[in-house]
């Protein structure tokens, strides 16, 4: 029960490494808040959560909608000892083809959502709470045709050393997890691939990581927990990367 009494926000909370870190966190002994745009999903994923979870609609690139979710956890909860900004969305689009629609909606989801969230969520954390981004390792890979989100991904990486330092004097922790390849549903649809081509896609690039397997949704919720747990009270700043060793060794052919 390492996070016995805690209350923790995860965003993006209702699929994938969302819901794994949130029912992590709820068998750790935390309350957790999830949110999503779709309450459908939210709701099917406090069910699977069970116990000590509540979930809040709302689109974290709408500052109104963080605030409001905050304000919720304030009336119900008073405080919240982790915030995890998980949301996020990308596509593999070539340079040339990138519509000011897409670029809007890959910025505004993962750099404005991650501000967003944390901005509103500030006021009720107390010294000694914990920050952790989901940023992600292709921001040291320069992979073709994947540079909107790899920008994204680095603008998120940049406030692991600002916040870490703006936020020192509070003694709230910042942290991020850089995720490797982790299949989930959703980001094979968002990345526009058949179930088939999911499948054929993870197998191969299995051969290519260390570790000799794709990651899985409880790798990096395992990472969350760390890194929300007093197992982590003098890690601040830095990016964990969970990947299994595959950008060790690139360049490869993903």
């Amino acid at each position: 029960m390492r996070l016995k009494d805690r209350t923790a926000l995860i965003t993006g909370g209702g699929t994938g490494i969302g819901l794994e870190i949130a029912r992590h966190y709820a068998e750790e002994g935390a309350y957790v808040y999830i949110t999503g745009r779709r309450e459908n999903k939210l709701q099917e994923a406090v069910r699977k959560i069970g116990k000590n979870a509540s979930y809040i609609q709302a689109d974290v690139s709408n500052m109104e909608d963080m605030r409001r979710a905050a304000e919720k956890i304030r009336t119900e909860r008073g405080h919240v000892d982790i915030v995890v900004a998980n949301a996020g969305v990308g596509n593999y689009i070539p340079l040339e083809n990138v519509t000011m629609e897409e670029f809007d909606r890959v910025m505004h989801t993962n750099v404005l959502g991650t501000y967003y969230t944390v901005q509103a969520c500030l006021p009720l954390m107390p010294e000694g709470s914990a920050i952790i981004l989901n940023t992600s390792v292709t921001a040291n890979l320069g992979l073709k045709n994947f540079s909107l989100y790899i920008a994204a991904k680095s603008a998120e990486r940049s406030f692991i050393h600002t916040w870490t330092n703006e936020l020192r004097d509070r003694r709230i922790r910042v942290n991020a997890i850089a995720p490797g390849i982790i299949p989930t549903d959703a980001a094979g649809k968002e990345l526009g691939r058949s179930e088939e081509e999911e499948k054929a896609a993870q197998a191969y690039r299995a051969t290519l990581i260390p570790a000799a397997r794709v990651g899985r949704v409880r790798d990096i919720s395992s990472a969350a927990v760390f890194l929300a747990s007093e197992e982590s009270s003098y890690i601040n700043g830095v990016e964990l990367t969970v990947d299994g060793g595959l950008s060790a060794i690139y360049p490869v052919k993903l």
